[in-house]
């Protein structure tokens, strides 16, 4: 059964009724004690951003006497952070910090998937560095505990080395780009639109994608609580997220545009940002919690990770839906 709705070419007057399909197979009409859903958001991210440049949700939710609150945070967990303590609903986040606010002992539900977005490991001018293996003994900036944390641990294990074979730099993306410019590092994992506002500088080099190396997913996410007792809500969310999506898939010079006059990012990086962005919501699979799996295996393994988690325990079942596949 596909559980999502997938068009084409939606203006933002037929956003509203958009919302009235079914994100999930059967929707009944909305009937939620929520006010307010409070979103939390990564500068940058393509579909919240698009999303809400055009107040699409409020278009949707606010007739209904739900307001909706936009919150922004650099990246992923300080997202999963605020979901912890209360101060967000929904957030959306790679693969990394879902992983760790579980372990945090965070009530959260993996709610959507976003395949894979793209990520890399830079090098910066008159950098020696040609392989993998070269990055034994270099210092590697990563956020801690995001994606770009898992992509250095994957790929210096590709190489068959260790995170004690490197110099490990956990720095937020704004110090790490700091330090790139000033040449204080000898690497950065990171994601996008910090990786394409980099990649074509005069002497960067990518030394590897997270494609083939750790191939990655976002994910939308929920507090337990705020999900549980809000399942039409989330599904009218959904849809409409959807359905923007799909938008966005179609209209990729206009979402670069908005995403550029909403974070101030300069056009052309954010142009190919969009280029090569999925631009695809699917329900979470039983591949998806595999990977989600193998990578919290991951961390855990490394010392990173203080106690082994099951990924399964934080996926949302919405009433009503059969599940198959596992």
């Amino acid at each position: 059964m596909n559980l999502l709705v997938s068009r084409a070419g939606i203006g933002r007057r037929s956003l509203g009724s958009m919302a009235g399909a079914a994100f999930i197979s059967g929707t009944p009409a909305l009937a939620s004690p929520a006010s307010v859903v409070r979103i939390g958001t990564q500068k940058g991210g393509p579909i919240l951003m698009a999303e809400r440049q055009r107040r699409g949700l409020e278009a949707v939710l606010n007739p209904l006497g739900v307001a909706v609150k936009w919150v922004e945070f650099p990246f992923g967990p300080p997202i999963m952070e605020a979901i912890r303590v209360g101060a967000v609903d929904i957030g959306y986040a790679g693969d990394a910090p879902p992983i760790f606010a579980q372990a945090a002992k965070t009530d959260l539900l993996y709610l959507a998937a976003v395949p894979a977005s793209a990520s890399a490991i830079l090098l910066p001018a008159g950098s020696d560095i040609r392989t993998l293996a070269d990055l034994r003994g270099k210092r590697i900036a990563f956020a801690r505990g995001s994606s770009a944390h898992n992509l250095i641990i994957a790929a210096v294990e590709h190489a068959g080395l260790t995170l004690d074979d490197i110099r490990q730099a956990p720095l937020v993306p704004a110090d790490a780009a700091a330090a790139f410019e000033r040449g204080a590092i000898d690497a950065w994992s990171i994601w996008d639109p910090f990786y394409a506002l980099y990649e074509t500088r005069l002497g960067v080099r990518t030394l590897v994608t997270s494609d083939g190396i750790a191939p990655q997913n976002s994910f939308f996410l929920g507090a337990r609580g705020f999900v549980e007792n809000n399942a039409d809500l989330i599904r009218t969310i959904l849809a409409e997220l959807n359905a923007v999506t799909a938008w966005a898939g179609a209209n990729r010079e206009e979402v670069a545009r908005l995403v550029s006059e909403g974070t101030g990012v300069p056009l052309e990086p954010v142009t190919r940002v969009m280029r090569r962005y999925p631009f695809q919501i699917v329900p979470i699979s039983a591949e998806h919690v595999r990977a989600q799996q193998d990578i919290a295996d991951r961390f855990h393994r490394v010392g990173v990770l203080p106690m082994p988690i099951n990924v399964a325990d934080a996926i949302w079942h919405p009433p009503g839906v059969t599940r198959t596949g596992g």
